[in-house]
């Protein structure tokens, strides 16, 4: 079985066919997702109820994206409630992103601060968005003391995967690592301890090489899994069972 970490179920471009795309999803051995709850927009908050309502192995995770940091006051009831959720097991996605600036960077930061006090507080790990911000990212999770999260779709060096790492954070690892020319993060998913390792779509979002330039979907995360089993020189099987472990236990998911 296959976990994918990082999925946006709710995005509109899934809206006329989701329920395919996740039987396509089942029919490549993709048995749970983690679906990100982000735009908090009506109609996506309906669709994210009924998505974890009506499929036992979908759970979801909620957060206020660092380009709606400037919305946090009409935000924050929303996120707190979708957090009460039975089904919700983490935080986010949530940190701060430096390449659109689409809310004030320092907005960003302050909003960040807030949600991982949110998180520490009811006891959920932390998905953390960073783009072109990783040392202002890492700073914050320094004196904030967080401890259990994930990096997702991490981009960043060697050198700041030991720091996440030394943080108690996982690397989460994407559709880029299939990229011909992406070695540094061939050289992450390479290194990068097995028990810290988790792997996603950030679908409809990155797809990977096989498949570049199509609308990315939850299938498709099995390119990533034979990627890192040809770059550890082990078998797609392994990854997979490492990996579904590794969300499953930061997670808090138990059962079948």
């Amino acid at each position: 079985m296959i976990f994918d970490s990082h999925a946006h179920l709710t995005d509109p471009k899934f809206r006329k066919d989701r329920a395919q795309v996740i039987e396509n999803a089942l029919a490549q051995r993709v048995g749970q997702i983690l679906s990100i709850c982000s735009f908090f927009t009506e109609r996506e908050a309906e669709d994210f109820v009924e998505l974890l309502e009506d499929y036992q192995f979908i759970f979801g995770s909620a957060g206020i994206h660092p380009h709606d940091a400037k919305q946090w006051d009409k935000l924050w009831p929303k996120l707190e409630q979708t957090l009460q959720m039975r089904k919700v097991v983490a935080l986010g996605e949530i940190g701060l992103d430096y390449h659109y600036d689409n809310s004030p960077r320092k907005v960003q930061k302050e909003v960040f601060r807030q949600q991982l006090k949110l998180a520490s507080a009811q006891g959920l790990p932390v998905i953390i968005h960073s783009r072109e911000a990783m040392e202002g990212t890492l700073d914050i999770l320094r004196s904030e003391g967080v401890g259990s999260g994930v990096m997702h779709c991490f981009s960043g060096s060697e050198d700041e995967m030991k720091v996440c790492l030394n943080l108690g954070l996982h690397i989460s690892v994407a559709g880029p690592v299939t990229f011909p020319k992406a070695s540094g993060l061939q050289r992450i998913a390479q290194t990068v301890p097995l028990d810290r390792l988790l792997i996603e779509t950030d679908c409809p979002y990155l797809a990977p090489q096989p498949v570049r330039g199509k609308r990315n979907e939850p299938a498709f995360v099995r390119y990533v899994v034979e990627k890192i089993g040809q770059l550890r020189g082990m078998s797609p099987e392994q990854v997979a069972e490492i990996t579904t472990q590794n969300a499953r236990r930061l997670f808090g998911i138990t059962g079948s």
